[in-house]
């Protein structure tokens, strides 16, 4: 029997290796980018082709290469940052294991000009697919230029997985703001098929964010800082109504690198503990400064995970300064008789303006009856039953067909939690009138022609973008003039807006294109509708709580029951359950 295991040639090898680092253009731009500062630039420039498919190029003002340097620069496993196995543990770089321009020149064609400060002539480098197709002298600035051209082109089943453009040139963004919000004292610029996109100029932290994420974040934004000697964290979180319904402005730093943590999101999340609507997540920029030697960033390829020595006491300097950052600005209560005492030890006292504690509030369950009977204890048991199965049933009829005709006799009751029961022959049913309302809205919005109608604002009505939701409206603006919006660019990031659809009301206007904006990007016309057409929904739908009068639920169940009184939602919710009458009389 002859061999089978044979060593791969090596530029199968290094395209298989590139797999791990370059994934997508966003994967060379981080290491670009980072190689740049690692380099001591003082200005870095971004610019994009088609979304980073034709062209990604790095222009730096940093060190530069000599011409030895440069060459070796694209060999596996060559780097500047590390000497010996413990170097690895005490990082304080960004790019450390010499991976990344050779799995990126595996998968590209790249050229690489560069030139020590000094020198008298510079470096030209091309490799095409691995391969160097030439090294020469060149005139050209101090510092480095890299270009990286047709991404994939020897792989064309990896090209032909990238996302369309609005959402490659998405990921590109979110790795330009990871770099850009560590890198305040560097000068940053992106410009995208040859429109500028940011220019973000030396400044502090607090210039950095709101020159990214829009001026409408400033007044939200609160200063949270911490020094324990061994560990500093510094950096804002934004007030509740800065919170949001998806991810996307939530940032942790370490030693200015980037990282995720759901463990330490967790933390900033229960600081905001009663202050936020379920569903939301709090927007934060936090900063962590500690010994290299105490973290490890070495456990993902693309460094964007981080092991901690200590994570249980970074959790709890995080939760605890979050928390009290809230408190001195009067968000929360500083006093919080909740709080866990092994999680205060960070917080020390304050004096002067930052000693503005607020007194606790005590909650008083203003409808106890102290003389309340047997049977409304039974009838509050009942209650929690009803909410109880509205809540665990796992199955529920597809469709009832309660009423055959438009005149029906009912016996309908609301309950305190704004649910209705009805009862109908021998069945039951507990309604949320809500939900139901819903699904009739948007069976009727369906059913609405394609021409929106709309209707012109008395004055108009100015929307502040960043660059993020500038970068949105261009993936959208195509489909709003059907559905009834007039809305331009008054001028840089100002949208104008002079109509909306009828039905939509002026002080909603601004929420609507918010929400619009909250999703990260619109791959297809049908996705962007049937987005599009479940906010439209929900906005006009009302909540279980509205419905107060018997007439007004008696005319969502009639509309509702022409739909058949299916039992869910599109989205899987329940809009009612059956009571399990057996049940509940062996309650009494």
């Amino acid at each position: 029997m002859s061999d089978i295991i044979q060593l791969l040639p090596d530029h199968v090898a290094n395209q298989i290796a590139a797999g791990e680092v370059v994934q997508r253009p966003a994967s060379i731009v981080k290491e670009l980018l980072e190689n740049a500062i690692d380099a001591g630039a003082s200005k870095i420039e971004l610019i994009v082709r088609e979304a980073g498919r034709n062209l990604i190029q790095v222009v730096d003002d940093g060190a530069g290469m000599s011409e030895t340097d440069a060459r070796m620069a694209f060999e596996r496993h060559a780097t500047s940052k590390i000497r010996t196995t413990e170097d690895i543990f005490k990082i304080s770089t960004k790019g450390f294991r010499g991976e990344a321009l050779a799995s990126i020149a595996a998968v590209a064609q790249v050229e690489l000009k560069t030139k020590k400060e000094g020198a008298a002539v510079g470096t030209n480098i091309y490799i095409e697919g691995g391969g160097l197709q030439f090294q020469e002298p060149v005139q050209t600035v101090a510092g480095s230029n890299f270009c990286v051209k047709n991404l994939f082109y020897n792989v064309p089943a990896r090209r032909k997985f990238l996302k369309n453009n609005n959402v490659e040139f998405r990921h590109i963004m979110d790795e330009f703001h990871r770099v850009a919000l560590a890198h305040e004292h560097i000068e940053f610029s992106l410009f995208h098929d040859d429109d500028p996109v940011f220019r973000l100029r030396k400044g502090s932290q607090m210039q950095r964010i709101v020159e990214i994420f829009g001026r409408k974040l400033h007044p939200m934004l609160i200063p949270v800082k911490e020094d324990l000697g061994w560990v500093k964290l510094d950096g804002f979180v934004a007030k509740p109504e800065g919170a949001k319904k998806v991810r996307g402005e939530q940032f942790f730093f370490v030693n200015g690198r980037f990282f995720r943590s759901p463990y330490l999101n967790k933390a900033v999340q229960e600081a905001f503990e009663g202050l936020l609507l379920p569903g939301l997540i709090p927007t934060f920029f936090l900063y962590l400064e500690l010994d290299p030697e105490k973290i490890d960033v070495n456990i993902h390829p693309q460094k964007t995970e981080v092991k901690f020595e200590d994570e249980h006491v970074i959790f709890a300097l995080v939760r605890s300064t979050v928390k009290k950052a809230l408190g001195i600005y009067n968000i929360a209560p500083s006093l919080d008789f909740d709080r866990d005492p092994q999680m205060d030890f960070f917080s020390t006292p304050k004096t002067g303006s930052e000693s503005n504690f607020r007194m606790p509030e005590i909650q008083v369950d203003r409808n106890y009856n102290p003389f309340r009977e047997e049977t409304q204890v039974k009838s509050e048991e009942i209650q929690n039953l009803a909410q109880m199965y509205h809540h665990t049933i796992e199955a529920a009829p597809s469709k009832i067909n309660l009423f055959e005709d438009e005149d029906f006799d009912e016996d309908l009751m609301r309950l305190p939690n704004g649910y209705w029961l009805l009862n109908k022959g021998e069945k039951t049913l507990m309604l949320d009138l809500g939900r139901m309302h819903r699904l009739v809205v948007s069976e009727k919005n369906r059913d609405r022609k394609k021409e929106q109608v709309s209707h012109a604002l008395l004055f108009s009505l100015e929307y502040h973008m960043n660059e993020i939701e500038k970068n949105k409206y261009k993936s959208i603006k195509k489909f709003l003039p059907e559905l009834g919006f007039d809305i331009k660019v008054a001028h840089e990031n100002v949208l104008r807006v002079d109509a909306v659809p009828t039905g939509l009301k002026e002080t909603q206007v601004v929420k609507f294109i918010e929400e619009l904006f909250e999703i990260m990007e619109y791959r297809t016309e049908d996705q962007f509708m049937e987005f599009y057409n479940g906010k439209w929904s929900k906005m006009q739908s009302k909540s279980r709580f509205d419905f107060i009068y018997k007439n007004d639920a008696e005319q969502v169940i009639r509309d509702f029951s022409q739909l058949g009184f299916p039992a869910y939602l599109p989205d899987g919710k329940c809009c009612y359950v059956e009571l399990p009458l057996e049940d509940l009389k062996n309650k009494f």
